[in-house]
């Protein structure tokens, strides 16, 4: 059982490989996520897609019989181990919408083994081995946060990542934690730049902490998988977007850290981006570009 401190809150991130054996995948999770709910943990993520191999490297329809309607199986085992377990957990999922739409998303449960809502990813990347756009309708959902027992949760999905104002409009909505399941890697062919892809993506996570004043956590995949190798290196900041736990690269791993909650006014008192925001002048944000002679 897990006993709430007024003042700090514990996330577990469960780094993971994943096989083609969904009912391996699922046990693995759970596996994991009592062994971090042992160890204190009151939040747990698990990362994107946890349930198969990353199967969009190829654009194949026999993938679509991946997909599970929310709630579903998985979300009611996930459900019913919350609540046992006392803790929230963030279960990304493959979702089957109705026949012809399908999402990447994330459910997010509560610790008495309710669904309080669904994150459906609204970035949907389209790149060599990242063909999510054959399998993925955007969002239409919005971003938002989910109130839980242990705290607001937001939860956004790996290309989500690289946009600020999905973090920002997260944000907004009164989030504490930002999570972001994932599954990025790079291809053979980039071997010799992914000390830098890591770096950028390392570096525009931890902005997104100090930019809105909150705690980021994300949690990646590791191993190979066919062109892919993912690089895992999950990680958990605070809202100064200093590194509080860092898995030491892609083999599975569940890494903890323990949040202090007054961080957040902390921090936001003493850079108050949110305060001095100019939303009068910010009209234009909703443009795809500026053409400077118009």
């Amino acid at each position: 059982m897990n006993n709430i401190k007024e003042n700090t809150r514990v996330i577990g991130l469960i780094q993971m490989t994943s096989s083609n054996d969904s009912n391996e995948n699922l046990q693995a999770a759970i596996d994991s996520i009592r062994k971090a709910a042992g160890k204190g943990a009151q939040i747990i993520c698990l990362p994107e897609l946890f349930l198969s191999n990353y199967f969009c490297q190829t654009e194949n329809p026999k993938n679509f019989s991946l997909a599970e309607p929310i709630p579903g199986p998985t979300s009611l085992v996930m459900a019913q181990l919350a609540k046992e377990l006392e803790v929230v957990l963030i279960v990304p999922l493959f979702e089957k919408r109705t026949e012809g739409i399908y999402h990447n998303s994330a459910v997010v449960i509560d610790a008495d083994g309710s669904i309080v809502g669904t994150y459906r990813k609204m970035h949907i990347p389209d790149d060599p081995c990242f063909y999510e756009k054959y399998y993925f309708t955007p969002g239409d959902n919005g971003f938002k946060s989910f109130s839980t027992r242990y705290g607001k949760v937001g939860v956004l999905i790996c290309w989500d990542q690289w946009f600020p104002e999905a973090a920002r409009l997260t944000a907004l909505t009164g989030a504490q934690f930002l999570f972001y399941p994932t599954a990025i890697g790079y291809q053979e062919c980039d071997r010799m730049e992914s000390p830098r892809q890591i770096s950028a993506w390392e570096t525009i996570q931890k902005s997104h902490a100090i930019s809105n004043g909150l705690f980021l956590a994300s949690v990646n995949r590791g191993g190979k998988e066919s062109d892919l190798t993912f690089w895992g290196r999950s990680f958990i900041c605070d809202p100064f977007g200093e590194i509080l736990k860092q898995a030491n690269g892609s083999e599975p791993q569940i890494i903890l850290a323990t949040c202090s909650l007054p961080e957040i006014e902390s921090v936001r008192q003493n850079w108050p981006f949110l305060r001095d925001r100019r939303i009068d002048s910010y009209e234009h944000l909703n443009k795809i570009f500026l053409d400077p002679d118009e």
